[in-house]
């Protein structure tokens, strides 16, 4: 009998360290019951009260927070930022409504589109504050690698012959309105059905700054079914439409070192059926390859590490036609992009659903939540064949990690 109990207390002790590395060194800024919370490490702090917080993102080295103070109904949104060295949250000005906001890739420098007018924020003692007026018509937008530049899209012109061309601009951080500063990047023809677009948005730039990626945008109706996946190069003379995809900017991603391009390709607003993991290798847009079997779908990625992608997969549902939209049941896999191997590597309990697969360094992060359930658990493991956890507990979504590259 003491055999045993003494059995039993080393099974336990060896158990233990495989709890205690619950404690990673991971920060994350984090929604719990619309608050903004910042974990690092195993320490949780709450960083705002009575709001509704969404939309966090973080300065490029982590010292600032933006974010969005909101209503339920989305009718306010206005811009914050928390400064995690002064431990305060401010107003960068005295009212910024906007939804649409970036950091510099360079420094602590927001851009932001609040009705058409693309701005900037100043500097003072350090800290993004005030405004800069850089451009009107805007519709899309995103930095330049440099951080010097923008691109911008705006919004085609309906004639009574039909839409316009969506025009693209490289505008200078400093031009403060000077039309005679702005450029003319590239001319998006939108020929139906060819290509069929009013607008351009989710601009995605690849590991070097060669490529850049992002949605050519339907009219409303047609949007929620389908929007074509384009690619441009960072001269503006090499255009391709790679294909048809929801618009989810998560389900487009860049390869980490190499310019491939990931995304769920396939039309339709509901996920039952024909959404499949895609791969684009740049310069040619000929050069695709499925990797969702058949009887699956994907229904969001990750570049683990450049052999292998991450996809949240669920059987499809061909006989579903009408009544609720029926769950997908999803669980994590690992494509192996040189063996084509493909493996299972989450397994949710029933009516779990793992969704939302994060990669900071060697650690797989995904948001697990139940059956008609809004909040969840975000689970982690260190290498894919590592021993998973509940890192943190009953938030709103997915976290978005600092990892040096926001």
């Amino acid at each position: 009998m003491v055999f045993r109990i003494f059995l039993l207390l080393l099974l336990i002790s060896s158990y233990l360290p495989t709890m205690a590395s619950a404690e990673v060194p991971l920060t994350a800024a984090f929604i719990r019951d619309h608050q903004l919370w910042i974990k690092k490490g195993d320490k949780e702090i709450q960083i705002t009260k009575d709001r509704y917080v969404y939309g966090q993102k973080w300065s490029y080295d982590g010292r600032f927070i933006a974010y969005n103070d909101g209503d339920e109904k989305g009718e306010k949104t206005n811009l914050w930022i928390y400064d995690t060295k002064g431990k305060e949250s401010y107003l960068p000005y005295v009212r910024i409504e906007t939804s649409d906001f970036k950091w510099s890739p360079i420094k602590n420098q927001l851009a932001y589109n609040s009705r058409g007018i693309l701005n900037v924020t100043k500097e003072k003692n350090g800290r993004p504050e005030g405004f800069e007026n850089v451009s009107l018509g805007v519709s899309g937008f995103e930095w330049f690698p440099n951080g010097k530049e923008l691109l911008v899209s705006s919004q085609s012109s309906l004639r009574p012959t039909g839409w316009g061309p969506i025009p693209l601009y490289k505008v200078p951080v400093d031009a403060n309105l000077n039309v005679k500063k702005i450029k003319q990047f590239y001319t998006i023809q939108t020929n139906k059905p060819d290509l069929f677009a009013v607008n351009a948005d989710y601009f995605k730039w690849s590991f070097d700054g060669k490529w850049v990626s992002f949605l050519a945008i339907p009219t409303a109706s047609i949007a929620m079914d389908s929007n074509t996946l384009c690619v441009l190069s960072a001269q503006g003379n090499n255009f391709q439409a790679l294909g048809d995809m929801r618009w989810y900017e998560d389900w487009m991603k860049w390869a980490p070192r190499a310019n491939q391009l990931a995304y769920i390709s396939g039309e339709g607003r509901f996920h039952v059926e024909n959404k499949k993991a895609t791969i684009a290798e740049m310069p040619t847009s000929t050069q695709q390859k499925v990797y969702t079997p058949v009887g699956y779908v994907d229904l969001d990625l990750e570049w683990y590490s450049p052999d292998k992608v991450i996809v949240s997969r669920a059987k499809e549902n061909k006989e579903w036609k009408e009544g609720p939209v029926p769950t997908m049941f999803t669980s994590l896999y690992a494509i192996n992009l040189k063996t084509d191997e493909q493996k299972q590597i989450t397994f949710p309990k029933k009516n779990e659903l793992d969704e939302d697969p994060q990669v900071v360094g060697t650690y797989l992060i995904w948001f697990r939540k139940r059956d008609k359930e809004f909040k969840g658990d975000v689970w982690v493991k260190n290498g894919l064949n590592g021993q998973e956890y509940i890192w943190l507990r009953n938030v709103d979504n997915a976290p978005i990690f600092f990892n040096g590259s926001n």
